[in-house]
């Protein structure tokens, strides 16, 4: 059985920012990963092993506000990487459908379709 039926005389469209953004998304994951990470740790060094409560509190307070950050950074990557791949796959060669009779259609059958009926109807049969 044949799943996806191309049309014939279809062409792939030329590739566009998708292809550009896909490339550069595990680089933009990392960066994005790794500089509130960075910003984090010098925050830590800069107040030694044992800072007051207040700044302890502080730095804990940006430590939740770095997880944040990276989570939305990770989770805007995925959109993207959605949005990527969408485009992708519409670009792509097109496909055709098996055609099937609407059983609600205004002039309802009488009789089911014969296997040669459903042949002669579709364009691309296997």
């Amino acid at each position: 059985m044949h799943w996806f039926n191309k049309l014939p005389h279809t062409k792939r469209a030329a590739s566009g920012l998708e292809w550009t953004l896909w490339k550069k998304l595990p680089v933009i994951t990392l960066a994005g990963t790794f500089l509130p990470l960075v910003v984090l740790a010098i925050a830590y060094v800069l107040h030694g092993e044992s800072p007051e409560p207040s700044t302890a509190r502080w730095l804990l307070m940006m430590a939740y506000v770095v997880a944040g950050i990276i989570l939305f950074h990770w989770s805007m990557v995925i959109t993207v990487a959605i949005g990527c791949l969408i485009v992708m796959a519409m670009k792509g060669p097109g496909y055709v459908a098996d055609g099937y009779l609407l059983p609600h259609s205004d002039k309802p059958r009488t009789k089911a379709e014969t296997i040669g009926e459903a042949k002669a109807r579709r364009p691309f049969s296997p």
